[in-house]
């Protein structure tokens, strides 16, 4: 375990959050920025917008394959040399992407970008938790995953201004400045934290539990829904609801701003009742993609339906992160990069789901994502509620 009491001491203690938060972005920004692209890449790369949409596939599923493996390989290493190590192949990834000549260049840049995904989050997450009291934490997390919700507001959208404007490699380079950027900060503000002191094989030992099953299951089907609608958001802004292309950066900055209220209040929740608060927010956000299925065809109600989406979708990420550190309190780095790993599967599950939809036309391709969408969320509402039944066992 790190050294509590000598980080929460220090004066650069909320300045190492900064940096965290900073990372969060650059990295946020990788992870979400096809979603503003993928015509523009589909069309550059001379793909299907479900094939372009398998980008986001494989960025997923190399963060989720990626994460456990790192954490185990890094398991002694001293927690900034390794925020440090993360950042600079993140940078090599996006630099290999921004010069991709094809296709199967980029998804191999995507997997390289994404290998760094978890154990950022991971190791992050459990720095930011010993920054602050017990009771806090969660809201500590959140702040940290401000990150991706700064990403959304402001990375994605000038991100995809840029991309349609001077060509999706654009989009990179900046991603890689950002990323540069983001490198220096962990360098100069995050205090030097110690690695994990529990050995290897105890914080192994926590995989053969049970409740860290549900709590995973928990994170990939209880976010996993918001990738199968989020993927194809631009062609069904554009197709279905009517809207021009280039209209679709400035929706994506009110996602972000939804997703940034989210991340806050559901911080704030998960800190006074975790489970319970967890459960509403995942219903909500059901009931939300099951109407989007509907609001889509209109221009208002679409835009009114992506904001309270974005404060659902997120209001979750607090709560499962916390969760899972609370299940798993003996491995904290390999349980929270597990967990970013869970987020990442349902996001890769989510956009393969999506593609299968739209290519066979199921219910009518791109009409029917959303509930299906939706379907995905209320197996994550099973899940959560399996959680609190464990809950419950364990404290009798």
């Amino acid at each position: 375990m790190a050294n509590h009491s000598s980080i929460t001491s220090s004066k650069g203690s909320t300045l190492a959050l900064y940096a965290l938060t900073l990372g969060a972005f650059a990295i946020g920004m990788t992870e979400f920025i096809i979603m503003g692209l993928l015509p523009d890449v589909a069309s550059n790369l001379h793909v299907s917008i479900p094939s372009a949409g398998l980008l986001i596939t494989g960025y997923a599923l190399g963060v989720a394959v990626g994460a456990p493996f790192i954490t185990i390989a890094t398991h002694r290493m001293q927690r900034k040399a390794l925020l440090i190590l993360l950042m600079l192949i993140f940078i090599t990834g996006n630099v290999l992407a921004a010069l991709a000549p094809n296709y199967e260049i980029l998804m191999v840049a995507r997997i390289v970008a994404a290998l760094t995904h978890g154990s950022f989050f991971g190791v992050g997450s459990v720095v930011a938790a010993e920054l602050v009291p017990k009771e806090k934490r969660a809201g500590a997390i959140a702040i940290m995953f401000t990150g991706l919700t700064l990403a959304n507001i402001l990375g994605v959208p000038i991100g995809t201004f840029l991309g349609q404007s001077f060509g999706w490699r654009s989009t990179f380079w900046v991603i890689s400045v950002v990323g540069l950027i983001a490198l220096l900060g962990v360098m100069l503000l995050v205090p030097k934290v110690k690695a994990a002191q529990s050995s290897l094989r105890q914080e192994l030992g926590v995989l053969k539990r049970p409740t860290v099953h549900v709590a995973l299951l928990m994170t990939v089907f209880g976010f996993g829904g918001v990738f199968t609608a989020f993927t194809y958001i631009t062609p069904i802004l554009v197709d279905i609801t009517g809207f021009s292309p280039g209209s679709v950066s400035y929706i994506l900055v009110l996602f972000g701003i939804g997703i940034t209220i989210g991340n806050i209040y559901g911080g704030k929740l998960a800190d006074k009742r975790l489970l319970p608060s967890l459960t509403w927010i995942l219903v909500s956000l059901a009931i939300i993609l099951a109407l989007f299925s509907l609001t889509d065809q209109n221009k208002i109600m679409a835009l009114i339906t992506v904001f309270i989406l974005g404060i659902a979708a997120f209001g979750t990420v607090p709560g499962l992160q916390l969760h899972m550190l609370n299940t798993a309190k003996e491995a904290p780095t390999l349980a929270s990069t597990l967990n970013i790993a869970a987020f990442n599967l349902g996001n890769a599950l989510g956009a393969y789901l999506g593609g299968v939809v739209i290519d066979m036309n199921i219910g009518g391709g791109l009409h029917a994502v959303p509930w299906v969408a939706s379907l995905v969320t209320v197996a994550g509402i099973l899940f959560t509620l399996w959680g609190m039944q464990q809950n419950k066992k364990k404290s009798n």
